[in-house]
């Protein structure tokens, strides 16, 4: 079954793979490797989904965001791929940024929101290393960012 076939399946749209609105690339290119810049949560309307954790949302609402970010992620590295997912030998690195409160300790908890649906999405292939980090703020006030690594034919 291809990456299409199974977001399909999964019932998941692919939001528009944006460009950057700064001075950087929203991909690049280095051998077979793949960088894709931070993504941010954005829901499905296109509105940024924005807060801090352990304060405007819970672990779980976080969750839903970092998973937000990690479709954005494919379908950043959908396009730098010509449209063409099978091209993605596998995922090397995610590393999730949380907006979150002083006192709030589950960063990795909602950063799995993103490695858990790249998993669910490329499989074994799917499996990467990964960093969880808080941070006292994030570009446009969202709630969470993530970046990636995926290793391509």
């Amino acid at each position: 079954m291809s990456i299409d076939e199974k977001l399909n399946e999964m019932g998941l749209v692919l939001p528009k793979a944006t460009d950057p609105v700064g001075s950087y690339v929203a991909t690049k290119i280095s051998g077979n490797l793949l960088y894709i810049s931070g993504q941010i949560s954005i829901d499905t309307d296109g509105k940024l989904i924005k807060g801090k954790v352990g304060k405007e949302f819970n672990t779980d609402q976080a969750y839903k965001a970092a998973e937000r970010c990690a479709l954005s992620i494919i379908a950043q590295a959908k396009k730098a791929c010509d449209d063409d997912l099978s091209k993605i030998k596998s995922c090397v690195k995610l590393t999730g940024f949380v907006n979150s409160t002083d006192d709030f300790t589950e960063q990795p908890k909602v950063v799995n929101g993103a490695s858990d649906l790249i998993k669910k999405i490329f499989g074994e292939n799917g499996t990467h290393t990964r960093a969880a980090v808080s941070t006292n703020s994030l570009p446009l006030g969202v709630a969470v960012e993530v970046d990636a690594i995926f290793e391509i034919k």
